[in-house]
């Protein structure tokens, strides 16, 4: 069933729902309005019949105040008069069928005597006559019926109408969501800068309406990702696979000293290497995205993971004119593979951007529950632009490294953000007066 077609049933059981209520009690209320009008009716002609009667204390007493009786009755011919004397004989009845009728503690109640219904009430006398005074209500009742009928016809005619005129504000309220449901049929892969729109909308549309356009905007962004991985990945896959085929097409055009073949050999070693690196950053990279990647968590004494560090790279840095300086001590519990590794990429990266005579820092501070670790390298300022985009896979902000090449491929610091994100952390790059700061903070 059509959400439409939910609400206006929903809007017919509603207003049946309130129409029957107040049809029943306005019923209720009209019946209670007419017992209180047959009482009041009831009491005076009571208190009429019973001055006629007080003093009558013997049969010829009652006999000549018989007269009487009978023509206040006859003013009103809806009621209706029966008499008893002290010992309980019948001594006057104005109907026949009221010898049929029982004594009552009751001040008020009904009686039903073949089609007709009475209101009774009963006095007793002090020289001992009971006085019985009926009420014929049989037309209250039939106006009580006639008004239920009403109230039943009402009922259904006014859920008929609602359900009609609910469907037609339903289908008009939910036209903007059959917009939106055609504007999203038209979104595809090809068509992901449509964008549903927000103006004129109701709130809970609205609402939807930019949730589903910012879920639009980062597939598209997730997309380009995609795509530009894709590109990415074929154009460093693309320089080693063709260093490959052309190396080992030339070996092979003609016979060739063993030497030759062996050199070949060993090239190719060196190519067919890198590519297994590079699959192998991959598929860590994608571990690290889908939340596979397990680390094994040990203490670690920070000041003496980077001072290991700093040893195994001196050689480097002194060939490249580098100093190395190591400061700071704190503890963390982190995976000592994985956290020398990221810490690895940005080391090889510093020292490959600081220039000869400069100074590559590496240092670490404990504050509160933070755990920091930097590493700052002197050299050219990164524009505010690119330091997002450094950890992007496969980035290189150097052009004149964008070009396949076989020790970096531009996996590095995306490795490095998947580490440090594994470990519940987060690191960020930092830019300015002649300094380039990658700073990892870890919760301890």
């Amino acid at each position: 069933m059509s959400l439409a077609n939910r609400l206006a049933l929903l809007f017919a059981a509603c207003a049946a729902a309130v129409a029957l209520i107040a049809g029943s009690l306005f019923s209720q209320a009209s019946a209670l309005h007419f017992v209180d009008l047959d009482r009041q009716l009831l009491q005076s002609k009571l208190a009429v019949f019973a001055d006629i009667l007080q003093d009558a204390d013997d049969p010829d007493a009652l006999a000549s105040r018989r007269p009487a009786m009978l023509q206040e009755l006859q003013r009103h011919p809806e009621l209706a008069l029966r008499v008893e004397t002290r010992n309980g004989q019948l001594w006057f009845s104005s109907l026949p069928q009221l010898e049929e009728l029982s004594i009552s503690m009751k001040e008020l109640r009904r009686w039903r005597n073949g089609d007709t219904d009475y209101r009774v009430m009963e006095k007793r006398l002090p020289n001992g006559l009971r006085l019985s005074l009926l009420l014929d209500i049989t037309h209250h009742q039939h106006f009580l019926q006639q008004m239920q009928r009403l109230i039943w016809l009402c009922v259904g005619l006014s859920a008929l109408a609602t359900a009609l005129l609910g469907a037609w504000v339903a289908r008009r309220g939910l036209r903007p969501l059959r917009n939106m449901t055609a504007v999203a049929q038209q979104v595809s892969a090809s068509s992901l800068t449509t964008r549903l729109p927000t103006q004129g909308l109701p709130a809970e549309l609205g609402e939807l309406a930019q949730a589903f356009n910012a879920m639009l905007a980062r597939l598209e962004d997730a997309f380009a990702r995609l795509s530009a991985f894709s590109a990415d990945i074929a154009h460093e896959l693309r320089t080693p696979l063709s260093n490959l085929l052309t190396q080992t097409q030339v070996i092979l055009s003609q016979p060739r000293p063993l030497e030759d073949y062996q050199e070949a050999l060993h090239s190719n070693l060196e190519e067919l290497q890198h590519l297994a690196q590079m699959v192998g950053d991959m598929l860590l990279l994608a571990k690290a995205e889908h939340g596979l990647l397990q680390t094994q968590r040990e203490s670690l004494e920070l000041g003496a993971e980077l001072a290991a560090l700093a040893e195994y790279f001196t050689p480097l840095a002194e060939d490249a004119g580098v100093t190395l300086r190591v400061t700071g001590q704190a503890a963390l519990s982190a995976d000592r593979g994985l956290l020398r590794r990221a810490l690895s990429n940005l080391i090889d990266n510093a020292l490959r951007f600081t220039p000869s005579g400069g100074e590559l820092r590496l240092s670490t501070t404990s504050a509160g529950a933070t755990v920091r670790i930097e590493v700052a390298n002197q050299g050219p300022e990164i524009p505010a632009a690119l330091r997002e985009r450094l950890f992007d896979r496969f980035y290189r902000a150097d052009p004149a490294r964008r070009e396949g090449n076989a020790e970096h491929a531009g996996l590095g610091l995306a490795i490095t953000r998947s580490i440090v994100r594994a470990h519940g952390g987060a690191i960020r790059c930092e830019s300015a007066e002649g300094w380039t700061r990658f700073i990892l903070e870890f919760p301890t």
